[in-house]
């Protein structure tokens, strides 16, 4: 099988070569496009995020040697959720090669976050299914790089953080608002508050809710401390 131009170049910027081409096509195939000739990536995408978990955790292991596993946790949590395989796959340009049926390029499925970092997780596996598991590592350190070592001690999400707080004061959990939408259907934003018992509060937007709602409850974290 010869890949397409842009295949090629995507191969280019992934730095891998694949020798059975199909499986990078497979990859890249959403189940908006498939057919009974034409296999999607979810199983792929199985597959890949196990193969992530493992080369992560392993990594967790080596760079922190004295950390325990209540540290390692949502260290691990960071770097393998989905908001970080879209990030990668944003990275490497992954949504210009992606096949998708009509219905999701019209609701503009190249930005889509859970879509990218479904194709991303596929792509780990098309890896490790074309040259095994340390050919995939080498794909996952490669593209994760400073990740790795930059992830916060406590990862833990912001919401998370925001809640233990309120609640070691004997507060309410906090109450997540949307303020405000815009956009078109296709590509929203929204603005979120998160708001606490005590009546403080913080604003966040960004292109989906729950970023948008992590990034309101860091904001408010920003003005507790």
């Amino acid at each position: 099988m010869k890949l397409s131009k842009d295949l090629r170049a995507f191969e280019e910027r992934i730095g891998y070569r694949f020798k059975r081409p199909e499986l990078l096509q497979r990859a890249v195939t959403h189940a908006s496009v498939s057919s009974s000739t034409r296999k999607d990536n979810q199983r792929l995408e199985f597959l890949g995020d196990r193969v992530l978990g493992l080369v992560m955790a392993t990594a967790l292991l080596e760079h922190d040697k004295t950390a325990t596993e209540g540290q390692l946790a949502p260290r691990f949590n960071a770097l393998v959720r989905k908001e970080a395989c879209a990030d990668v796959a944003r990275e490497i340009d992954l949504g210009a090669v992606l096949k998708l049926g009509r219905s999701e390029m019209m609701s503009g499925g190249r930005r889509k976050q859970a879509l990218l970092g479904d194709a991303m997780e596929a792509v780990i596996a098309a890896v490790y299914k074309d040259a095994g598991f340390d050919a995939a590592a080498e794909l996952i350190l490669r593209l994760w790089g400073e990740r790795i070592h930059q992830v916060d001690t406590d990862a833990r999400d912001a919401k998370t953080s925001l809640q233990e707080w309120a609640q070691a004061r004997g507060q309410k959990p906090p109450a997540y608002i949307e303020v405000a939408r815009s956009g078109p259907d296709h590509a929203p934003v929204f603005t979120i508050a998160a708001r606490l018992q005590d009546g403080n509060e913080a604003q966040a937007t960004a292109g989906s809710k729950r970023q948008a709602e992590q990034a309101a409850a860091k904001a408010l974290l920003g003005k507790l401390d």
